[in-house]
């Protein structure tokens, strides 16, 4: 390979594994944040389950608007049964760019073993 098309597809694949690794730090951090959503659905909609069904209860909404206690339950059940749904496609998409991931690094280790001076040039480069 000549020195000059090493390093562009050098610069190809990095860009590549900076953006896929962008995108699966995103894909965790909105799982990590439906995992709350479905922790808090979980423990409001046990806690609703304990109460008796003539009891007042209320909704937040900036104020707190009284609503029956089966309204509140549909909901949470919803939001439960949607933070599920949601980190079921999140983790479909964590697993494709992982896999994304693994082939671009795959291509940069076979790219480095194909040219061992872009190697050396490039650990010449590394900060300490």
């Amino acid at each position: 390979m000549s020195d000059e098309g090493s390093r562009t597809a050098f610069m190809e694949i990095q860009g590549r594994m900076i953006e896929t690794t962008g995108k699966l730090k995103q894909v965790q951090n909105q799982m990590r944040v439906k995992e709350g959503d479905k922790k808090r659905a979980y423990l409001t909609l046990e806690e609703l389950r304990q109460v008796p069904e003539d009891t007042n209860t209320y909704k937040s909404i900036g104020v707190f608007v009284l609503e029956p206690k089966s309204v509140l339950v549909t909901e949470q059940e919803q939001k439960l049964k949607d933070s599920e749904n949601a980190l079921n496609t999140f983790q479909t998409s964590k697993e494709y760019l992982e896999k994304q991931l693994a082939e671009v690094e795959n291509n940069l280790r076979e790219l480095l073993q194909q040219d061992p001076a872009l190697a050396r040039q490039i650990m010449s480069l590394s900060v300490m």
